[in-house]
């Protein structure tokens, strides 16, 4: 609901204040996200982490880079068991998670995402454990190869749980946000790659981490500008303090990837930093959905500027 301007001739003092954006009681338009943190952000990474990994992971093995596909499987799999725990954490009960296996329903997002990431948690662990134990790695090589196809997925599935939302700033965001996601995937998986592996091995790792951090800054910049007015939220206050955060952190750590075979100290330096960048992101949206559910003018002004040029 908002207080309309008067038109006045041209010249004129208008003695009707701006306009004021706000809803009946003083309540949101829509109802303000009610994920925790930090539950939900690092599930969004740890899922993006495993998913990103189990592809360089079947990257490594097809070229050879044997001591690179054992740190990535093994990436996968602890980082497909932590978005689980953090997702549990998120929903307070862990039958809360096991209800979603109740359907199977291929238009929603949330109830494929539970299936993706059961089968990318499964796969990875049945990938990792043989890589470690040496027990059945043909199954285990079968496992590794699945997850190429569930690790793309589940790298980016959650930004369609996010973007089919009434949150404008995530809503209107649906073009970029797989994006954004899969970018920040790919430079938490280059750079545990990098930091786990030694560097004489891991030059493939770093070029993830920079390929990452290009595609993650890229589609944050055409995201914010893109969405205008509703993108202001991920400039504005808290959130626009972490995405310029995690800019800053990413593009260091992308530079810094394509030097970092020279010494142990820059390749953690550039996987920490790039690790803190994506966490950033995360946690950017999540604020960033929250500042523009709170304020009415991003559901309002974008509804009468699609009326306006539909009438």
């Amino acid at each position: 609901m908002t207080r309309e301007r008067s038109t006045v001739p041209k010249g004129e003092r208008s003695m009707v204040p701006e306009a004021e954006f706000r809803s009946y009681y003083g309540r949101p338009v829509i109802k303000a996200p009610v994920w925790h943190e930090p539950h939900m952000p690092t599930y969004l990474y740890a899922g993006g982490l495993s998913g990103a990994s189990s592809v360089i992971a079947v990257m490594a093995g097809f070229t050879g880079h044997d001591r690179l596909e054992r740190t990535a499987r093994v990436a996968a799999a602890i980082g497909a068991a932590a978005g689980t725990g953090f997702l549990i954490a998120e929903l307070g009960r862990p039958d809360r998670f096991l209800n979603m296996f109740r359907v199977f329903k291929p238009t929603s997002p949330m109830s494929m995402g539970s299936w993706l990431l059961a089968a990318q948690g499964g796969l990875s662990a049945v990938a990792a454990s043989t890589e470690l134990t040496g027990i059945l790695p043909a199954v285990g090589d079968a496992a590794a190869l699945a997850t190429g196809l569930t690790g793309p997925l589940t790298a980016t599935y959650t930004a369609v749980v996010v973007a089919d939302t009434a949150v404008p700033a995530w809503h209107e965001a649906y073009r970029e946000l797989p994006f954004l996601f899969a970018g920040s995937a790919l430079a938490s998986a280059g750079a545990v790659g990098m930091l786990a592996t030694p560097r004489a091995q891991a030059g493939p790792a770093r070029v993830v981490a920079m390929m990452g951090a290009a595609v993650e800054i890229v589609a944050g910049v055409v995201m914010e500008r893109r969405l205008g007015l509703v993108g202001e939220p991920y400039r504005l206050g808290r959130a626009g303090r972490l995405m310029l955060s995690a800019r800053v952190l990413t593009a260091g750590g992308g530079l810094l990837a394509s030097i970092a075979g020279r010494s142990r100290t820059l390749t953690a330096l550039s996987g920490l930093a790039l690790t803190a960048g994506a966490l950033c992101t995360r946690f950017g949206v999540l604020e960033a959905g929250r500042a523009s559910a709170a304020d009415p003018k991003y559901t309002i002004v974008p509804q009468r500027q699609r009326q306006a040029s539909a009438s």
